[in-house]
């Protein structure tokens, strides 16, 4: 990790203090280049400078990603700054590449990792709506050509980066039959493509995400060589499942990295004082808000790592955690996001000035959040996989590896093609109940201060949680799409992601228990912060709860105010700013 440590902390030092007024790429001139529609001048320029690209292609190629926790620390800088910047420039290139990372050929993915190691971009062309539900739903069709290969046709209105893009990763309807085989992936070169058979269309404005190109493109008759195909014919839509599990975890970092912002702008309105001495701070509701905006970022973050580093290492059982974090971390952030509308006021509408990032961060998060799939999609693909873990898992799985809650250390080789659609046991959940085990007993090593008993009572109540829904889960049968599709088992699977973001927490705690050390260790080892968080998550599920613990809520707003100070950012890692 240490590597993505120094080139995260390099970007960091590059574009300089947010707050500077003096810094050519600080909030004013982020701003005024959201409101033009553009980015900023001369970001672009820092990230070409820092191979930003080349976090997206595999070291084995000739880049730099090796590992996905590292992936979404080096994006946080980027995005704590401007979503459009982070996602138009590179992000949106690693959804593009992710398919032929996974089911291209060599040479496929050498020419990807050519476009993007020597600054150009690639696009991908998905088969339905990615970033918004205002849209027309359109696509392209690929029939066979009289010589060999296809001719491409249709349109999409909405594509990231249409026109810049070198690359375009495209998901063509190549049957008219439905089902999972009706689509397959086309890797084009559109500097190797006949004039005037692929045309730009006009861009279209967003709300949030100004400065990203949102461009389409009208294919006519367009011929694709053969070679162009990217796995099977009829592989788009298991090229497109297995995209997700790398894309997903991701999520989390690029909006915790937004809401970051909000939180610190927030906080920073908060501490001011005005006529009398008083502050808004004075009010218990505003610490309450300040307090718990920081516990969803944490809970996110837990997320975002089980995410990452599962893929390294256990691929078999990473499906759901990749899911669960992808839905629930722009869920608890956007409510988050309206609480600190709340304590702002009429500031959180401002354009410009001190507060007005915020405005900025709350019109990028929807479109951020979303990704290449929406939240429902992400629930969908949890739901079959719970009837087999009530029936088979829970309770009787072995815990996950310590290796997977440690901010820092080695892992295992990424293979982009590795993870299984569907997981075969939940060593989260296990880590949850065998987390309850340690509490209950005198086992736990290192001293624990007397929030303890509180700690034990609510890992207690989610234990029987879990319990509740295995019950619920094992009366469905695999087959049974009906009660999959059913508003109550989305309802449930909301709960299962909310137990599986308090396993994730008490992981992270226990782990670092054991002295992993770094800016925020003492924090994090501190049992306050999970407490905290158990109570925010038992409250949100409508679980029986203990005494509120105010003393480790303020230990949590006391540590929201050190960050605000100190200038370090509020996730887990707690690193310097600029």
């Amino acid at each position: 990790m240490g590597a993505y440590e120094d080139r995260a902390d390099a970007l960091e030092r590059a574009f300089g203090p947010l707050d500077g007024p003096a810094n050519p790429l600080g909030r004013e001139a982020i701003l005024a280049a959201d409101a033009a529609g553009r980015t900023p001048a001369g970001a672009e320029e820092v990230l070409d400078a820092h191979r930003f690209n080349a976090e997206f292609v595999p070291v084995e190629l000739g880049g730099a990603l090796s590992r996905m926790d590292g992936l979404g620390r080096v994006l946080r800088p980027v995005f704590r700054r401007d979503a459009s910047l982070g996602f138009g420039y590179g992000l949106n290139c690693f959804f593009a590449a992710a398919p032929v990372w996974i089911g291209g050929s060599a040479r496929q993915r050498a020419e990807v990792a050519g476009h993007l190691l020597e600054g150009r971009r690639v696009a991908v062309v998905r088969h339905e709506v990615a970033h918004g539900n205002d849209f027309v739903r359109e696509e392209f069709t690929a029939r066979p050509a009289a010589g060999g290969g296809f001719l491409l046709d249709g349109s999409k209105p909405v594509i990231a980066n249409a026109s810049r893009a070198a690359g375009l990763v495209v998901f063509a309807r190549t049957s008219e039959g439905g089902g999972g085989r009706s689509h397959s992936v086309l890797l084009l070169d559109r500097a190797g493509l006949p004039e005037g058979r692929l045309t730009d269309l006009a861009r279209r404005s967003t709300n949030g995400m100004r400065g990203t190109e949102f461009g389409g493109l009208r294919a006519t008759g367009c011929p694709v060589p053969a070679g162009a195909l990217v796995g099977g014919l009829g592989g788009g839509y298991e090229l497109s499942l297995r995209s997700s599990l790398l894309i997903r975890g991701l999520i989390p970092s690029i909006v915790l990295a937004g809401a970051d912002t909000a939180l610190r702008t927030v906080a920073r309105f908060a501490v001011r004082r005005r006529a009398g001495g008083r502050s808004p701070l004075d009010v218990q509701h505003v610490r309450d808000v300040l307090t718990g905006a920081f516990l969803d970022l944490l809970l996110s973050d837990c997320l975002a790592l089980v995410a990452t580093r599962g893929l390294h290492l256990m691929p078999r059982q990473t499906s759901a955690y990749a899911a669960a974090a992808a839905y629930l971390a722009p869920k608890i952030i956007a409510e988050s996001m309206d609480g600190m509308s709340a304590v702002l006021g009429e500031e959180s509408l401002a354009q410009d000035g001190a507060y007005a990032m915020f405005a900025k961060q709350l019109r990028d998060l929807p479109v951020t959040s979303l990704g290449h799939a929406g939240s429902a999609g992400r629930q969908v693909s949890l739901l079959p996989q719970l009837p087999f873990f009530a029936r088979h898992v829970w309770f009787t799985d072995a815990e996950a590896p310590a290796a997977l809650f440690r901010l820092h250390g080695d892992l295992p080789p990424l293979d982009p093609a590795g993870a299984a659609l569907l997981g075969d046991g939940d060593p989260l959940a296990a880590t949850l109940v065998a987390t309850d085990g340690l509490l209950g007993s005198a086992d736990l090593p290192g001293d624990v201060p007397g929030d303890r008993g509180a700690l034990g009572a609510l890992t207690r109540t989610l234990v029987a949680e879990l319990g509740e829904l295995r019950t619920a889960f094992a009366g469905i049968g695999a087959d049974d799409r009906a009660a999959l599709v059913d508003p109550r088992s989305f309802a449930l699977a909301d709960r299962y992601a909310l137990v599986l973001a308090a396993a994730a927490c008490l992981g992270v705690w226990r782990e670092q228990r054991s002295g992993a050390g770094g800016p925020a260790g003492a924090f994090l080892a501190d049992p306050a912060w999970p407490t905290a968080a158990l109570y925010r998550l038992c409250r949100r599920l409508g679980l029986p709860l203990p005494e509120r613990p105010a003393a480790c809520e303020s230990r949590v707003l006391a540590e929201v105010l050190a960050r605000l100070h100190g200038r370090r950012s509020y996730d887990l890692y707690g690193t310097d700013l600029a």
